[in-house]
């Protein structure tokens, strides 16, 4: 069995042996590119088609694509140019802080077949910070007989920017007594100091206040200023001195709080007050501040918070030493973090393909890299999966690694492989990561979309509000995965007259069925149309299920009364003899209703009358009567108003006017009421309104004929199926169509219209019932 291990140990290791030599060419390096930060987004980096000596078309047939380390997308990849473009506005202080210059690692990432491309991008500083004092007020207190050339350490100023747009050069306001140094650490930062140039008198001039500027080298230079407050002392002659002017402490990242990393010591040769000597940390910045604090009275210095090596490997701090007379002296200490093992290793999963095909073999599964920030040995890696699995992990370049399949898998035997890569490095201790991937194995698509039902009814109210929900159909498939995701749409009708696209739509997800435009039953009761359901696989399978849609009615219209004409010019006048007996029919209010069932059935009642109790209204048919016998008395023109219901709820209503005159007989001419004026001139008008009372009837008449053959076809092709019913084109609203055979015009009886009259008199019109003799 031993022996066996051994014999597959080896042929893995030949294995790798010759994968590492057929990758050896797949990394290659493609330069450096540059950009200046706070460039806009998808600004123009490179072109990596050009770089790469590729086609646009391979480009996006390999799957070009760009990695960044730690999965900061700061640049992204134009397929279809090629161009390199920048993803975000790019920070140079947050990318490197203080470390110039800037470069920040990508890599370009082909998947078919697996090639990778080293890069970096350099983010160049631009001028975009002033400097800034820590203190706007620096105080010191300098004895009156410090020598002539005498210098004092002033704060520097910060800066965010690096180079030239780094702080260059200080200045201080005009003044007598003092000039202004500018000198340079090892670290290359700039600090000013005060030198004496004329000797100070404190009986003359006790104290001075000077303006200190630190401008950068950027064009235009950027400037911060600090006031400098100087107090003359006297006698203090002897400045505290350090053992030595730097010290230099290396630490491990892992010590504990509280850790002692040095101690510093000064002397002052003065006695009393001003050879006592206090420590301080000179101008720290805020992260020194809170990882150092110094015993004032002994030098010691401690630590206050943990050191990272990952984050900053040194600091240079600064110790100032101060007498009770004012006088200081200062060193630096040279503070260096050791690295310990104590970061694990990073995997950062690139690509995974899953679900694979269950019949290809050596199909790339997953692409990750490998990362540990330690340093040395620390940082080194080595990768590894389980030994019963059919894959194999093939090293690739700069730490990246492929997943690949080792032979064809089988589905039916095991449908998902669970695969656990494991990362140790070689530090002492050595740490590992574990990072776990679930990899499926995908069927084919051979089970077609089934509705739950093949037939759909749904009922719609009409003068519905756009994108009303009117019913949902549900399709599943079997399959799994994309194969079972079904989309569903809406099959071309088969009646080509239906505009189906601006009836109804669908949603592709769920199947939520919505009406875009408000229905009118008045125009359409009903409609049918498919619905498809298509799954995702390849090759698409589909399968359909019919749908109908039920418009039902509201009450939308109101009544509309057809005779007597209510818009004309001139009142339509019935005349009625004063012989007539009780129950005399004196004419008919004809109105229609589109609406349909009991929001079409009309009744009548007269609402106002000139003299109530001498016209009546029959409520089912609207017909006129006189309700008792007339007498001389009764008044000659009458105004009676008919108020014309329906019975939907809530009811709609109209209201008809008829104007009806008393006349002594038919066999006398029509004379004007005594209360007429006998003029000419209303002769005149009374003739002209007659002429137009003649053709208003006349053209009622005519239309009144070719709505009752309209209802009559309509009633016929109803009969055969449910349509549309159309009216002719008259003063009515084209809307109004009898579509129920309830309204007024359906019931047994029809009035013909007769008109006499001579041309020298008034004209006058009655009306007869006709029984129509409808078919069965």
């Amino acid at each position: 069995m031993e022996i066996g291990r051994m014999h597959s140990r080896r042929q893995r290791q030949v294995l790798v042996f010759f994968v590492l030599l057929s990758l050896s060419g797949a990394g290659a390096e493609l330069g450096s590119y540059s950009v200046v930060e706070e460039t806009e987004r998808g600004s123009f980096v490179a072109n990596l088609e050009k770089d790469l000596g590729l086609g646009l078309t391979e480009m996006s047939t390999r799957r070009a694509r760009i990695i960044s380390q730690g999965n900061k997308q700061h640049l992204q990849l134009k397929v279809q140019t090629g161009d390199l473009l920048t993803n975000e506005k790019l920070d140079r202080e947050e990318l490197c802080g203080p470390t110039e210059p800037c470069i920040l690692h990508f890599q370009v990432l082909m998947e078919k077949p697996l090639e990778i491309f080293q890069a970096e991008l350099r983010v160049i500083d631009i001028n975009d910070h002033s400097p800034i004092f820590t203190e706007k007020e620096i105080i010191l207190k300098i004895p009156e007989n410090s020598p002539l050339g005498t210098e004092f350490p002033l704060y520097h100023a910060l800066d965010s920017d690096v180079g030239s747009n780094n702080v260059q050069n200080y200045k201080i306001s005009p003044n007598s007594h003092f000039g202004i140094l500018t000198k340079e650490r090892t670290d290359g930062r700039k600090y000013p100091e005060l030198v004496l140039d004329k000797e100070l008198d404190r009986e003359e001039e006790p104290q001075l206040r000077l303006t200190l500027t630190a401008l950068d080298g950027g064009s235009p230079p950027r400037s911060g200023t600090a006031q400098v407050h100087i107090e003359v002392v006297d006698i203090n002659d002897n400045a505290p001195e350090f053992e030595q002017p730097i010290y230099k402490v290396r630490i491990p990242e892992n010590s504990s709080l509280g850790s002692l990393v040095a101690t510093v010591s000064a002397r002052d040769l003065d006695s009393g007050a001003n050879g006592k000597i206090s420590y301080s940390l000179f101008q720290p910045s805020e992260d020194i501040s809170k990882m150092l604090e110094v015993n004032a009275m002994t030098g010691e210095i401690r630590l206050r918070k943990q050191v990272d090596f990952e984050a900053v490997t040194s600091y240079e701090v600064h110790i100032k030493a101060t007498d009770g007379g004012g006088l200081s002296g200062k060193c630096t200490l040279l503070l260096q973090v050791v690295d310990v093992n104590d970061n694990p290793p990073q995997v950062t999963m690139s690509a995974l393909t899953s679900p694979i095909p269950e019949n290809s073999p050596e199909i790339v599964v997953a692409v990750f890299s490998v990362s540990d920030p330690d340093s040395g040995n620390n940082g080194k890696t080595i990768s590894s999966i389980q030994e019963d699995l059919p894959f194999l992990l093939k090293p690739s370049v700069k730490n990246f690694y492929t997943l690949v399949t080792e032979r064809a898998l089988d589905r039916e035997a095991t449908a998902e492989y669970n695969i656990t890569l494991t990362v140790t490095d070689m530090g002492t201790p050595r740490l590992k990561t574990e990072h776990n991937i679930t990899v499926q194995i995908s069927d084919v698509n051979d089970n077609a979309p089934a509705f739950t039902q093949t037939f759909y009814t749904f009922f719609v109210r009409e003068n519905n509000s756009p994108a009303l929900h009117i019913g949902s159909v549900s399709a599943t498939d079997r399959d799994s995965g994309t194969n079972a995701q079904v989309t569903y749409s809406l099959l071309p009708p088969e009646d080509p007259h239906l505009p189906l696209s601006s009836l109804v739509s669908i949603n592709a997800d769920n199947g939520h069925l919505f009406a875009l435009r408000s229905l009118d039953y008045e125009a359409l009761q009903a409609f049918e149309f498919h619905v498809g359901a298509a799954d995702r696989g390849s090759p698409e399978l589909s399968s359909e299920a019919l749908v109908r849609v039920l418009v039902l009615d509201a009450n939308d219209n109101s009544p509309f009364v057809l005779y007597p004409l209510q818009n004309g010019s001139a009142p339509c006048t019935e005349l009625v003899p004063r012989a007539a007996e009780p129950g005399h029919l004196v004419t008919k209010v004809v109105a229609v209703d589109g609406d349909s069932g009991q929001n079409a059935w009309l009744s009548y009642q007269l609402l106002k009358a000139t003299e109530p109790g001498l016209f009546g209204v029959w409520a089912h048919n609207g017909e006129v009567h006189t309700a008792r016998l007339l007498s001389e008395r009764d008044a000659t023109k009458h105004r009676l108003v008919v108020l014309v219901k329906d019975n939907g709820e809530p009811p709609r209503s109209a209201t008809a006017t008829l104007h009806v005159l008393l006349v002594g007989g038919f066999s006398q001419p029509y004379l004007p009421l005594p209360e007429a004026a006998p003029a000419q001139a209303q002769d005149d008008w009374l003739t002209v309104y007659l002429v137009v009372a003649l053709a208003s009837v006349s053209s009622l008449f005519l239309f009144s004929v070719l709505l009752f053959v309209a209802v009559r076809l309509c009633r016929r092709s109803r009969a055969a199926s449910v349509g549309r019913c159309s009216v002719p084109e008259s003063p009515f609203p084209g809307h109004l169509v009898d579509v129920s055979g309830t309204g007024t015009l359906s019931q047994s009886y029809q009035y013909e219209v007769c008109l006499t009259g001579g041309s020298e008199a008034n004209e006058f019109k009655f009306l007869n019932p006709i029984i129509p003799n409808f078919p069965p």
